[in-house]
């Protein structure tokens, strides 16, 4: 029998696979010949099989050596599914009490363990290094080899020892997997485990299923995500923020929403922490808010978007994380907030490492910063970033290409560009030549005296924008490489070269500029927040219509719309559950709610509806003493000018916390302002069109029907917090 045809044969027998996907059948191959094997392969490429059929074909043990404690668990479970015997495969790891490390060491002594997954710590201990040496091991297989590279987005200084530990163990075949490599890192991964005559086996990094977009990061990105999230309902999906403090944050604030959310990160308790993972993959919840720790080896394949809350530290980074969803080929929507803050922010974590590592870690942040801003394909730049080239001029995937920027000829740009890095002995980075061309009298140009070249100050304002642009663009186009040995170093190609003596038309499309905030921003492919019972949100609508005449009031007085969006996704059925619906205080769920809880009650019994398990909203602390503070201060009479300035809040943030305050039933006075900086007649016909003209309580359409010549929005807003007190409170 032809051995292909035993490798489907071993495929249907333990896998229950008819077919190989991608090059897994040459790859496993290669592993049975004895050789030394590189896997790069994206996210759901099925990397895991590379080393679990051969490990079951062989003679001996495969050892796997995987970063993640917290993950193995769920890798040997998965893999135990596909055997009769659980003692096929163990993790060994400084989780496990004393007496489970004795029967691991057990069962793989006596043979029955094929696969045994260790961490790299556990691996370099005494003790385990000598039980190793008493077994036969089939071959090495190093997981997440990116690990190993400085240059990786995921760098553990413990991979580095694993060569010198397989020497002392004892020699056999390596394969090394990784999800996410550039060249430079693949290039680290190789050669420090040794690997000369290394077969290579590298799939293509375009993930055509993911549509790739980034969105301004706004004061309003939590609503922003929530909206999405409700566009999307009952979808799996991850957000990854970069601080466990974040992660807590958003969980709450989603869960506050009515979304089954949990958060997830190393800080937390590993019970906790397993608790929540499964909770996921079991999809008892539809979101996990996590960093970074979240993900790897995670097999779920029906992930259908991931956020990032927080631009990624890197590329591959964010190719990783981004390629969670969509695994099973369906659909993958990776949505990333970005502004250039945030990225400052992680330039002054980097302080206080070693000079080269911050600068390796400044040199990241600029591929994400240039990958974030371009207005070019994105697939189109992440493949380059990886080595791959895409031949597609628009992938219809990403929102670059489903909304493309017009272009704008930069022939004499890039000349310019050329010319300056050739001139300068190819010796700066990107920001330098830049700065160079843009006059800017840096602390480097004048060190090198590049202010005395004539080339310095020579850009126009409208082509200093387009620089950045043409840079990246160009080195997409082939003319410009960046020398990675030397952090970033530009240098010209040959097909530069080539362009100076002959330039023909070079058309670029200008960066995204997300230096000014939009105020609110929509989300992919969005719409309007909506209710999961539709059903139940119309009779809502209608209860609350009938209770407005019979009260003469408008009905948004006593709930507005995003209140009951809440009760028809949450379903309330007692007071207090109600006063946890977004803008329902206890003094408006006493004044309005009787009726809305019995209308929820009955069509809950009646339709036979689960109700989520837990409806309690948190409220975080300090927002809950902020609104205290606001309302002794408002009680004492304090100028609501002076209240921001004292709170340290914009002004229109300050009235964001006071509507919130009286939306959710609580009355106050604010008169005493009103009196210092309105008249009586002004501040009278606002009031008459909320209480007899609004349909609702829009302040665009309330400036609409008073004259926008004639009012403010901040007069507008002020007089519906007037309003709202007296009629609705």
């Amino acid at each position: 029998m032809a051995k292909a045809d035993f490798l489907v044969e071993a495929l249907k027998k333990y896998f229950g696979f008819d077919t190989f996907k991608g090059q897994q059948k040459e790859i496993i191959e290669n592993v049975l010949k004895g050789k030394d094997t590189f896997v790069l392969m994206p996210t759901g490429g099925g990397k895991s099989l590379c080393y679990q059929l051969p490990s079951l074909l062989m003679d001996g043990i495969a050892i796997v050596i995987s970063p993640l404690i917290a993950l193995m668990k769920n890798q040997v479970d998965s893999f135990r599914n596909f055997s009769e015997e659980d003692n096929v495969t163990h993790f060994l790891n400084s989780s496990l009490s004393t007496q489970a490390v004795e029967q691991v060491k057990d069962d793989v002594l006596s043979g029955k363990t094929k696969l045994l997954y260790v961490a790299p710590e556990t691996l370099t201990k005494a003790d385990n290094v000598d039980f190793l040496k008493r077994v036969k091991i089939s071959f090495y297989a190093v997981d997440e080899a990116h690990c190993i590279s400085e240059w990786g987005h995921d760098f553990r200084p413990e991979y580095r020892r694993i060569r010198p530990i397989i020497t002392e163990i004892g020699i056999a075949p390596i394969i090394a997997l990784t999800a996410t490599a550039t060249p430079k890192v693949q290039h680290d991964i190789q050669k420090n485990l040794g690997m000369e005559n290394v077969t290579i086996f590298k799939s293509s990094f375009n993930r055509p299923n993911l549509y790739y977009e980034v969105r301004p990061k706004t004061k309003n990105v939590e609503k922003d995500i929530i909206r999405f999230i409700r566009n999307n309902s009952g979808k799996s999906g991850i957000i990854y923020c970069l601080s466990r403090k974040k992660v807590e944050e958003l969980a709450e604030v989603l869960q506050a929403n009515g979304i089954p959310a949990l958060p997830y990160h190393a800080g937390m308790e590993s019970s906790v922490r397993s608790y929540n993972q499964d909770s996921f993959l079991m999809e008892k919840v539809d979101v996990v808010v996590a960093t970074i720790a979240f993900g790897m080896g995670i097999d779920k394949p029906d992930v259908r978007f991931v956020i990032h809350y927080d631009i990624p530290k890197s590329l591959e980074g964010y190719y990783q994380e981004t390629g969670r969803a969509g695994r099973d080929g369906g659909e993958g929507l990776c949505i990333t907030f970005y502004k250039n803050s945030d990225l400052q922010k992680l330039e002054k974590f980097m302080q206080g490492k070693p000079v080269a590592e911050q600068e390796i870690g400044r040199q990241l942040l600029l591929e994400t910063a240039a990958y974030a801003e371009s207005s070019v394909c994105r697939r189109k730049l992440l493949l380059h970033y990886f080595g791959e080239e895409y031949g597609e001029e628009n992938c219809g995937n990403c929102d670059n290409c489903l909304n493309p920027k017009k272009q704008v000829e930069a022939k004499d740009l890039l000349c310019t560009v050329l010319e300056t890095i050739t001139l300068v002995k190819e010796k700066f980075k990107t920001e330098v030549i830049v700065d160079l061309l843009c006059g800017k009298e840096t602390a480097e140009i004048k060190s090198y005296k590049l202010d005395e070249l004539d080339v310095f100050d020579t850009v126009s304002e409208e082509e200093k924008v387009l620089l950045p642009a043409v840079i990246r663009q160009a080195m997409i186009a082939g003319y410009i490489s960046k020398d990675i040995e030397t952090y970033g170093v530009l240098k010209v190609t040959k097909a530069g070269i080539a362009y100076m003596k002959n330039p023909v038309s070079f058309k670029i499309t200008e960066n995204n500029d997300f230096e000014e905030e939009s105020e609110d921003t929509p989300i992919v492919r969005g719409g309007a927040a909506c209710a999961i019972d539709p059903g139940l949100f119309s009779m809502l609508k209608d209860l609350r219509k009938k209770m407005s005449k019979s009260l003469g009031l408008p009905p948004f007085v006593i709930f507005q719309d995003p209140s009951l969006e809440a009760m028809a996704t949450t379903y309330p059925i007692t007071m207090e559950e109600l006063q946890n619906i977004p803008g329902v205080g206890v003094g408006k769920a006493k004044r309005y709610g009787e009726e809305f809880l019995k209308l929820i009650k009955k069509h809950v019994s009646e339709n036979d509806i689960e109700r989520p398990e837990d409806l309690r909203v948190r409220t975080v602390a300090n927002k809950s003493k902020l609104k205290i503070s606001i309302i002794q201060a408002i009680d004492r009479k304090v100028a609501l000018d002076d209240l921001a300035e004292r709170e340290r809040l914009d002004f229109d943030e300050l009235l964001n916390e006071i509507e919130a305050i009286v939306y959710s039933g609580t009355k106050i006075n604010i008169d005493y302002f009103l009196d210092q900086i309105m008249d009586e007649d002004h501040k009278q016909e606002i009031f008459d069109y909320f209480k007899e003209e609004a349909e609702t309580d829009d302040v665009g359409l309330a400036l609409e029907a008073l004259g926008e010549n004639d009012f403010s929005e901040e007069e507008i807003r002020l007089v519906r917090i007037k309003f709202y007190s007296e009629m609705g409170n």
